[in-house]
C-alpha cells in the first residue's frame, strides 16, 4: 500500500518538477538578460551622466557615494549569483542538484534591499539632477536605467 500512495502522489511531484525547471531557467535568463546588462549599462552611461551633471560641493559627493555603494553591491549580488548559477542550472535541465536555500534567500534579500535603495535614493537624485540639463545623453541614460531596471521585488 505504500507504494500504491507513493505512485498516487507521484503526478503532484511532477508538477512541482516542471514548476522548478521553470523557474530556474526563468531565473538564469533574468539574471543574464536584465540583470547583468543592468548593472552594465547603469555603470556605463547613468553613474557617469549623473556625476558630470550633479553640482561640485555635497550633491557630486553624495552621487558618487551612492554610485560607489551600488557598484559594489552590483559586484557582490554578482558574486553570489554566480556561487548559485551551478545549481540552477541543473534543475533547469531536470538533473539531481543542490541547491543553497539560505544562499537563495540571501540573494533576493540583498537584491531586494539593493533595489529599493536605488529607487528611494538615487533614482530622485539623477532625476533632479539629469533633469536640470538638456542633454539628450543624459536623459538618454535615465530612460535606458528606468526601462531595463528589473523587477525583482516578488518575482520569485
Amino acid at each position: 500500500m505504500s507504494k500504491l500512495d507513493a505512485f498516487n502522489g507521484l503526478p503532484e511531484l511532477l508538477t512541482a518538477a516542471t514548476r522548478a525547471r521553470t523557474i530556474a531557467q526563468q531565473t538564469l535568463d533574468f539574471f543574464r538578460v536584465a540583470v547583468f546588462e543592468h548593472h552594465s549599462e547603469e555603470e556605463r552611461q547613468l553613474f557617469p551622466a549623473v556625476l558630470d551633471a550633479a553640482r561640485s560641493g555635497d550633491e557630486k559627493a553624495k552621487a558618487k557615494t551612492i554610485a560607489d555603494r551600488l557598484t559594489r553591491e552590483h559586484r557582490d549580488l554578482e558574486s553570489r549569483w554566480k556561487a548559485l548559477e551551478p545549481g540552477l542550472k541543473r534543475v533547469a535541465k531536470g538533473q539531481d542538484a543542490q541547491l543553497d536555500a539560505t544562499g537563495v534567500q540571501e540573494l533576493v534579500r540583498l537584491y531586494s534591499a539593493h533595489a529599493r535603495y536605488e529607487e528611494a535614493e538615487y533614482l530622485p537624485m539623477a532625476y533632479e539632477v539629469l533633469s536640470r540639463h538638456s542633454n539628450k545623453m543624459d536623459a538618454l541614460a535615465l530612460a535606458l536605467h528606468l526601462r531595463h531596471a528589473p523587477q525583482v521585488v516578488g518575482y520569485v
